[in-house]
């Protein structure tokens, strides 16, 4: 029960990775704020009846009175804000295509949601952060920034600036004492990307071939490592971004 008296707050936890997240910090004494742009009331409720701390909250995390309302219910609801994973992200609905067929305004809403709502959550947690003089932040990255996986430019470059938003905030709230560390999960079989026929029929197989470990990953693959980073085993640890993909990267 290693988040025993702690408070969490996991964007994107309606569904896939972000759910999987929120219900394993819950199984470890987490009270968990499951922060979606969906109604994720109905996770709550199980994780409740489970004998959990759980709250649903609707967000947009590309929105910054949305992102300030949600932090403040949290506080309002459990006191504190300990730790946020910064999952929300626009990615098993991408389209595949050539970067010069990628609209304007679809390039502005993934970078909406994938960089600026990981730094409104962060910008508006800090300061309960700050004032305890402890935290942690995960980030929820992708392998595809360190491919280059091409057909999705808009996708890679938003989860690279979140790559490099991570080493730069663990400088800067490192004085703090709150880490900020990522994950970078490989192709992972989520809800949605199995839903996402094109795009499974084009990487599934691809992505298990470049892998040491040589099989399909899924959320409950990503979670470990998630719950260490934002665990106090991990209180030296900041800046750093582990890859959980089957050994498909090295860096």
């Amino acid at each position: 029960m290693r988040f025993t008296d702690k408070v969490a707050i996991v964007s994107g936890a309606q569904t896939g990775i972000g759910l999987a997240i929120a219900q394993r910090l819950a199984s470890e004494g987490a009270a968990v704020v499951l922060a979606d742009i969906a109604d994720a009331g109905a996770q709550a409720r199980a994780l409740q009846e489970a004998g959990a701390r759980a709250l649903a909250l609707t967000a947009d995390v590309a929105d910054e009175a949305s992102v300030q309302g949600l932090v403040e219910r949290t506080v309002a609801e459990f006191g504190r804000v300990d730790i946020l994973v910064n999952n929300a992200a626009i990615a098993s609905r991408i389209q595949l295509r050539p970067f010069e067929e990628i609209p304007v305004a679809e390039w502005r809403r993934m970078q909406d949601v994938n960089a600026m709502g990981p730094f409104l959550l962060a910008r508006a947690v800090s300061p309960h952060m700050r004032a305890r003089q402890s935290g942690r932040i995960v980030n929820i990255t992708s392998g595809t920034a360190f491919k280059g996986a091409p057909f999705m430019l808009d996708y890679v470059a938003s989860k690279g600036a979140l790559m490099t938003m991570t080493r730069a905030l663990a400088r800067e709230l490192g004085p703090s004492f709150i880490t900020v560390n990522a994950v970078s999960p490989g192709y992972t079989l989520s809800e949605g990307n199995l839903a996402n026929e094109a795009f499974l029929a084009r990487y599934r197989a691809s992505a298990i071939a470049t892998r040491a470990l040589p099989r399909d990953g899924w959320p409950e693959d990503i979670v470990g490592a998630v719950a260490f980073l934002a665990s106090d085993d991990a209180a030296f640890i900041s800046g750093q971004i582990l890859a959980v993909d089957g050994g498909s990267v090295y860096h």
